[in-house]
């Protein structure tokens, strides 16, 4: 058993004062530290600095580790082109990320106080670096493939893939699904892929609506898409409009990502079925598609939370710096009512997408928690400045144990 006794206490919903955290694996009770020491006598003590804030670790619930090998191969600015570019960069981008290039990634968000991650795993190249990773992670096995000749061959794949994943044995390790897009699954896929998730309550994503192209591919088997579906797969029109994909996931929650041309139609049906968006600016804008319309999915009482994406679309992994251009993203919204939004959707709100036991610094849940060294006493506007800020992290805790500071 330990004792934590911060400055502050950031639930994410209410800053606390004068209040310790006693924990192990789970938050046990959380009290002034004189209480705490009468429950719990032989607990270790951690009295940590002035100004120090305890609040719950960050979870980035969209990332593409088996890219991180890019820093200035891909193009950027306009979706098609990036596309055209991750496939011809594809072998090299793979194979020049090797088990340890993965690493450098997985510690980078540790340092940023990333304690839990969804991997979307395209190959099954990140297995070995997700299983071994100091955080907990949702490994998303991915299934891609619209051509149906060759639907026996591409499940067989993924579901050796995901046979794979779930035979890592540790605690905070999820095996999971990602069907990758409409546009890219083929119904019969999608079909066999979801009997799965649905027969093993397996945790489930999808890209969705993220480009003009998808939009105009799925409406109406036309625009930027239609020379690459042609060209590429000797494709003449859409295996499924969005409709019809998103039939596919009625019954059981998912996250999507992207949404960003999603129609009012599309929101209902996301909304009915209680999904998740995952709201990626940096990807978004670097792609060339448009900012998400935050308005629009809390007036459809959608769910959405921020997440990096990969570094194929991305500068950084850090949460900080992706609420940060979210904050200036989305000018039309309350500054302070926003950053409040952006941190609890890295934290409760991701947790619950997720499906975890983390999220919130509070009796009964997973001790995920972060301490930042703050430089003066917080005020009413403390949301806004930790996203600012980049405040310094000295200790990272997962399931209850020292990931990072001492």
């Amino acid at each position: 058993m330990q004792i934590i006794t911060p400055s502050y206490i950031l639930t994410p919903n209410t800053l606390l004062s004068n209040m310790s955290v006693a924990f192990d694996r789970i938050i046990y009770k959380i009290a002034p530290l004189e209480e705490l020491l009468k429950d719990f006598p032989n607990a270790k003590i951690t009295k940590l600095q002035k100004n120090s804030l305890l609040m719950p670790g960050l979870i980035n619930a969209h990332v593409h580790i088996e890219f991180s090998a890019n820093k200035t191969e891909l193009s950027y600015g306009d979706f098609i082109s990036w596309l055209y570019s991750v496939i011809e960069n594809r072998e090299e981008l793979i194979n020049g990320c090797n088990d340890e290039c993965m690493k450098k990634a997985i510690d980078s968000m540790l340092e940023g106080g990333i304690t839990t991650f969804g991997a979307i795993s395209s190959h099954g190249m990140d297995l070995e670096a997700c299983a071994n990773a100091p955080q907990n992670v949702v490994f998303f096995n991915e299934l891609i493939g619209s051509q149906a000749t060759m639907a026996d061959a591409l499940f067989g794949d993924f579901s050796a893939r995901l046979d794979a994943s779930k035979a890592v044995k540790r605690d905070g390790f999820y095996p999971a699904v990602a069907i990758h897009s409409p546009y890219s699954v083929h119904p019969i896929l999608i079909k066999k892929a979801l009997q799965k998730v649905k027969n093993e309550n397996l945790k489930l994503t999808a890209h969705f609506m993220e480009s003009n192209a998808e939009r105009d591919w799925l409406d109406k088997s036309s625009g930027d898409f239609k020379e690459f579906f042609e060209n590429l797969l000797k494709q003449n029109s859409a295996v499924s409009d969005s409709s019809e994909f998103l039939e596919h996931f009625d019954g059981h929650k998912a996250l999507l990502t992207h949404v960003v041309k999603a129609n009012e139609e599309e929101l209902k049906t996301l909304c009915k079925n209680s999904h998740t968006v995952i709201h990626c600016p940096i990807s978004n804008r670097l792609l060339g598609n448009g900012a998400l319309d935050l308005a629009g999915l809390e007036r459809h009482n959608i769910r959405w939370v921020c997440a990096t994406d990969g570094l194929s679309s991305n500068y950084e992994l850090n949460l900080f710096e992706e609420m940060k251009i979210a904050l200036f993203m989305h000018s039309n919204m309350p500054l302070l009512d926003l950053a409040k939004k952006l941190i609890k959707s890295v934290t409760i709100n991701a947790s619950d997408a997720l499906g975890l036991n983390s999220g919130e610094i509070a009796e009964g849940k997973n001790a995920d928690m972060l301490v930042l060294d703050l430089d003066r006493e917080p005020n009413d506007e403390l949301a806004i400045h930790l996203i600012l800020h980049r405040y310094n992290i000295s200790k990272v805790y997962i399931n209850g144990m020292l990931k990072k500071g001492n």
